[in-house]
């Protein structure tokens, strides 16, 4: 039975989902169970964590809510005690472990075919989540991607296993020994960065306005090994098939909150900074707050709160690279507003987290 016939035979099953519950299909998990037994972890206690089936990773056309699966990681992450656990899986994750998504990938005739059909095929496989394919102010190709939640803030180990598989994309079509000119991280500078650029053989960015590889154009005109048009299009036919059902469009609210968290390293972004952004009158983004009962202001502080909280956990931060991140001018402004969320400074709120 060849690759496609598989495929079409399969169940159109998956976890159900409500609207806003925002899904990713479960072959992005093809291997963790194996990668936590490598690193030593418990595969039962992590996925218990998560509130995941074992048995659910790795099913084609099995959708997993969003949040669940960036939980996933970041469990086994902290349970196994592996730090760069998503940075080493991404990295050894091979493109057609990706199901119909990575299949229509990797039978596109070149390489820059080959990323349009994982740009434009994305939403059928992530939702509430952006990628993008464009050339950038330095003149380099730009494949970014980041999720839309503002509610998944630890979502670190997602984005650099994202990335890898990516990147194994490009290695599908120029080999092993490819590597992109610079690597984006939008999250901070995690303690063993160095293992970063090993494993992207390239300088690698932190606190990015989103994560993506940056690239030279002239390898897009580069064949794919595995090219089969046949097999490409039927895979973009099943891919919508199984991705149409529960793909809502993104919130204003959530796209606002989205912006804020990129713009929040470079000071406190104004409304206006924000509109513009967005491409919207402020106008507009003020009457959708206020339908919301919200106003922009708590926005932004509630923004700040749910990164203060995810920072505070990582102890090789200083509370000074902390307050950067979340736009603060002085270390006494951060301190004043985590003794205005948590009551307690954010020495003894750390404190107060070893303890617990």
């Amino acid at each position: 039975m060849n690759i496609a016939t598989q495929y079409l035979k399969r169940p159109l099953c998956g976890e159900k989902l409500e609207a806003s519950n925002p899904a990713v299909l479960a072959a992005a998990a093809t291997g963790i169970i194996e990668f936590i037994e490598k690193t030593g972890g418990d595969v039962d206690r992590i996925f218990g964590h998560a509130g995941i089936a074992p048995e659910m990773a790795g099913e084609p056309t099995l959708k997993l809510s969003l949040s669940s699966f960036c939980r996933l990681f970041e469990e086994a992450s902290r349970l196994s005690q592996h730090d760069n656990f998503g940075l080493w899986f991404g990295n050894q994750f091979l493109p057609r472990d990706l199901g119909l998504w990575g299949y229509a990938a990797i039978s596109s005739p070149t390489l820059g075919t080959a990323l349009d059909n994982l740009v434009n095929l994305f939403r059928f496989h992530q939702e509430s989540s952006v990628m993008s394919l464009y050339r950038g102010k330095s003149g380099l190709m730009r494949l970014e991607y980041q999720i839309q939640v503002p509610d998944i803030v630890e979502r670190r180990q997602d984005a650099e296993l994202s990335l890898g598989m990516f990147y194994n994309v490009f290695r599908e079509s120029c080999g092993a020994g490819w590597a992109p000119e610079e690597v984006h991280f939008e999250h901070a500078k995690p303690e063993n960065w160095q293992e970063h650029e090993t494993a992207f053989s390239a300088p690698v960015y932190f606190s990015q306005p989103a994560n993506a590889l940056l690239f030279k154009s002239d390898i897009l005109k580069k064949p794919m090994p595995n090219q089969d048009l046949g097999l490409m299009t039927i895979m973009q036919t099943c891919l919508e098939s199984v991705g149409k059902e529960n793909n809502q469009p993104v919130s204003l609210t959530s796209r606002v909150q989205s912006t804020i968290r990129t713009k929040l390293p470079d000071g406190y972004p104004s409304l206006e900074q924000i509109a513009a952004a967005l491409q919207l009158p402020a106008s507009v983004i003020q009457r959708e707050l206020s339908q919301e009962g919200l106003s922009y202001k708590e926005l932004v502080e509630t923004t700040r709160q749910n990164l203060a909280l995810m920072y505070i956990k990582q102890r090789h931060l200083s509370f000074s690279e902390i307050a950067f991140l979340l736009g603060y001018s002085e270390l006494s402004a951060f301190s004043r507003a985590m003794r205005r969320w948590t009551g307690f400074s954010p020495r003894k709120y750390r404190t107060y987290l070893d303890n617990a």
